[in-house]
């Protein structure tokens, strides 16, 4: 599907989930990047957490990119974690532009791999252990942690979607929970920003999301860039890490045709935004054309639920029975 790229098995996946603290000699520098605004309180939530972490073996570097929040921000982070980098965005980077700031600070530094995170999460104590020891034992990986809901943390939060050009684009399995997905790493077509252990090199080879295209949902399309390109996309199930639900966005037909122009065209941060849409299949689709069709397909569903026309959704199955 993807030219010249070889993707193991996730059978051969090398286990580490039992690997323990430190499964690999010397120290990892690792910087972690968050992207931030107006959200003061849930990103203290979240250093809170990542400050409790085993750091066995690891060398951390915190990025916060505050992208001109108005809500005191920079000052509460400043007061509380004086030892935390600070980064003043211009408030129109968006999310992409504003993880790519912090990514480009983080080279600087000489480190080993960066962690792409949001603001919005908590940590297992031992998640970047396992992350890290992944990374070490599958070269030429980008590990994604399990994302699960802070509020029922058993369930899975998003994981692994799939290409079905027939069904208009990346398709997610729901209701999964920590006993559905398998209990080694296992391969993915893409990787759902929320946390993700990128190797430093990945960067220097590959550049960086791509904002021109995807101001705010660059992960869209740089994990599946990178798979193009040789790097296996991996999710480790051990290393929990617990997201903030999505709110459910309002239906299109119960907009007005302002607010539906607004947010099919204008609002880059919506889910519906059909130009966000459109690009995340024309680049991170497995090829152009394929994300040419699931669109054209995912414009027809629309179409349709807009008269009334309902679509049963697809069974759903434990990820392990997938992966076997």
């Amino acid at each position: 599907m993807h030219g010249t790229t070889t993707i193991e098995s996730p059978k051969t996946a090398n286990r580490c989930a039992d690997a323990g603290p430190a499964a690999w000699q010397g120290i990892r520098k690792i910087a972690v990047v968050a992207a931030v605004r107006n959200r003061r309180e849930i990103t203290l939530q979240c250093l809170r957490s990542l400050d409790r972490i085993d750091k066995t073996g690891l060398d951390i570097e915190r990025i916060i990119v505050d992208d001109g929040s108005t809500d005191g921000t920079a000052d509460a982070v400043h007061n509380t974690f004086p030892d935390v980098q600070i980064i003043g965005g211009s408030g129109d980077l968006w999310c992409s532009g504003a993880v790519n700031l912090g990514i480009e600070h983080a080279l600087e530094t000489n480190v080993d791999y960066i962690l792409v995170i949001n603001d919005d999460t908590v940590f297992d104590s031992s998640f970047l252990q396992r992350m890290v020891a992944t990374a070490e034992a599958n070269p030429r990986s980008v590990v994604g942690g399990l994302l699960l809901l802070w509020d029922q943390p058993h369930r899975v939060f998003q994981i692994a979607p799939r290409w079905d050009t027939l069904h208009g684009g990346w398709r997610h399995l729901f209701d999964q929970t920590v006993c559905t997905v398998p209990s080694e790493p296992f391969d993915v077509e893409t990787i759902v920003g929320n946390c993700t252990l990128f190797p430093a090199a990945v960067f220097r080879e590959a550049g960086l999301f791509a904002t021109r295209w995807l101001p705010h949902f660059g992960d869209a399309e740089f994990t599946p860039r990178l798979r193009k390109r040789g790097w296996r996309l991996l999710i480790e199930p051990h290393a929990r890490v617990f997201n903030q639900p999505n709110e459910v966005p309002p239906k299109l037909s119960q907009m007005s045709i302002p607010e539906l122009y607004d947010v099919v065209w204008k609002k880059h941060n919506h889910p519906h935004n059909l130009r966000n849409r459109f690009m995340m299949y024309w680049l991170g689709a497995p090829t152009k054309l394929h994300g040419l069709a699931g669109f054209v397909v995912y414009l027809l569903r629309l179409g349709l639920q807009g008269v009334g026309v309902k679509f049963r959704p697809r069974r759903e199955r434990a990820l392990r029975e997938e992966y076997r």
